[in-house]
């Protein structure tokens, strides 16, 4: 059994930091009530992280080839326990948000280096078990995130979802070090801190404009000024990476359209399928009066439904082109969300049952066959960083979706609350709605409790419609772009399997 103590290091680390993208979710109405938060401040909370992740993933994999993937490791299990402690203490929504952005950062040194540390412990048989068992716990924690939120936020505090990754790290660090080998890439030059500074400061500056446009609008200077910045770093970053002899992300890949489609279907199922998860969480608690379990278990037919499917795909649809299981997972996601779009005033969470399960079958469909398909897509020298590009896009599109169904969604409960309804000051209105307070308006003003619950509605109505056009757009595009063979051209033959590179 010690040979799987590193396996055992690795896996903990993992779920850990993919637990807390989605353990949050269920625990927001809790924490705006205790630290006066704004709806920005709940987006920020979330986003902070996905966006820390996706930003420092690459750099991150680069430093560990350098320097070492176990200290890299380490340290970034050290930073996420330290921010977690930090966050549990928060006394302000600032605070918490700060400490998030922490959290994420040791995360992506974690991410970046657990493949990279199981393909330097395992070979043969055994690496194949292993990257196995680490895939299966990847599902476990989004599976177990809201369920395992809920329950600590009701039965101890909205803080403990923090706590509890303190004694997990421990236990973590000290295996680690004990079974652990380090190990380095001894051809590994330095990190492109030009390019990751670039393009965090494009996709901040993007994801910070689209949080903000609720309240300074479409046209506003500085709803302008930040996608005029956006684009201005995004096009820093290409100019840096065309020119860099070691660029943190190889533009040429994206002459393959293979890997364009698959870099698409990433970005846009984490937007699809997830990002309406906070909005809906929301709803069941402040308008529906559910409390965090039940709102945790209310999720469960996303997460069954997407572990199951996955365990099947794995072992009947091997041998399918990744277009049609990535394709069609990806059309089966926008089609739950569609399924989820006719909710109501009237509607109770057995209206959500249906679509979150077909929902759950696309996911459990598509990202299975995600990594094995982009590693296909590249030549077999830049199959780690093609891993770490996608699973940036992934954490990108969350952090985006975010935002942008976010606009939606408040956007929605403005048109509601301005027509037809006698709502002496719908802008203030929509806020605390926004802000889980559904139920302290209602009380303050019981003739509200209408028009409260069909703004909401009007709100997830929206969010569900935009969720399901990025899902089918994501399926067509897979259907048109990936190919197979997928090699780019003059690049030599495809890579079979992922290499044991920074991811």
């Amino acid at each position: 059994m010690r040979k799987w103590l590193p396996l055992t290091a690795v896996c903990l680390g993992a779920f850990m930091l993919l637990v807390d993208v989605t353990i949050v979710t269920v625990a927001l109405p809790d924490m705006a009530t205790s630290l006066h938060t704004t709806f920005a401040d709940l987006q920020w909370v979330l986003d902070i992280y996905a966006l820390a992740l996706a930003a420092l993933l690459l750099g991150a994999g680069s430093l560990a080839d350098r320097i070492g993937r176990r200290k890299v490791y380490l340290g970034g299990l050290v930073l996420f326990a330290v921010a977690s402690l930090a966050c549990g203490l928060a006394t302000g929504p600032g605070m918490l948000i700060a400490f998030r952005g922490l959290q994420g950062i040791g995360g992506a040194a974690m991410f970046a280096t657990t493949m990279a540390l199981l393909s330097g412990a395992y070979q043969g048989k055994d690496r194949g078990i292993a990257f196995g068992v680490w895939g299966a716990v990847n599902g476990a924690a989004a599976a177990a995130g809201p369920v395992l939120g809920g329950l600590l936020t009701e039965h101890l505090d909205w803080r403990w979802i923090f706590f509890v990754n303190l004694p997990v790290s421990v236990l973590a660090v000290v295996v680690t070090l004990r079974v652990v080998k380090e190990s380095r890439n001894p051809h590994a030059t330095g990190v492109d801190l030009p390019g990751m500074v670039t393009f965090t400061l494009a996709a901040g500056a993007l994801t910070y404009a689209l949080i903000r446009v609720g309240d300074n609008g479409w046209t506003s200077a500085t709803t302008l000024g930040l996608f005029a910045l956006s684009a201005l770093s995004l096009l820093a970053f290409v100019l840096i990476e065309l020119r860099s002899a070691r660029p943190m992300l190889d533009l040429g890949l994206f002459r393959s359209p293979s890997f364009v489609g698959i870099m698409t279907g990433g970005l846009l199922l984490s937007g699809a399928a997830f990002s309406y998860l906070v909005y809906t969480s929301l709803w069941l608690q402040s308008v529906r009066g559910m409390g965090p379990v039940t709102a945790g278990l209310t999720m469960l037919p996303m997460s069954i439904t997407a572990f199951a499917v996955s365990a099947v795909a794995g072992k009947k649809l091997h041998g399918v082109q990744p277009r049609y299981t990535i394709g069609i997972g990806l059309l089966l996601i926008g089609a739950g969300a569609l399924l989820l779009a006719p909710v109501d005033s009237g509607s109770t969470w057995t209206a959500l049952v249906l679509g979150l399960a077909v929902t759950g079958a696309g996911v459990g469909l598509a990202t299975p066959a995600m990594a094995a398909a982009v590693m296909a897509a590249v030549p077999q020298t830049r199959a780690g960083m093609a891993g770490g590009a996608l699973n940036t896009s992934r954490q990108l599109g969350n952090a985006l979706g975010i935002a942008v169904l976010g606009a939606v969604f408040k956007a929605g409960l403005l048109d509601s609350l301005r027509s037809g309804h006698a709502v002496p000051d719908p802008q203030h209105t929509a806020d605390a709605l926004g802000s889980g307070r559904a139920g302290a308006v209602i009380a303050q003003a019981p003739a509200l409790e209408h028009p409260v619950h069909a703004a909401f509605a009007s709100g997830l109505q929206d969010t569900f419609l935009v969720s399901g056009a990025l899902g089918l757009i994501g399926g067509l595009a897979v259907l048109a772009l990936v190919r197979r063979p997928a090699a780019p051209a003059g690049h030599g033959t495809p890579a079979a399997s992922p290499a044991p590179a920074r991811v």
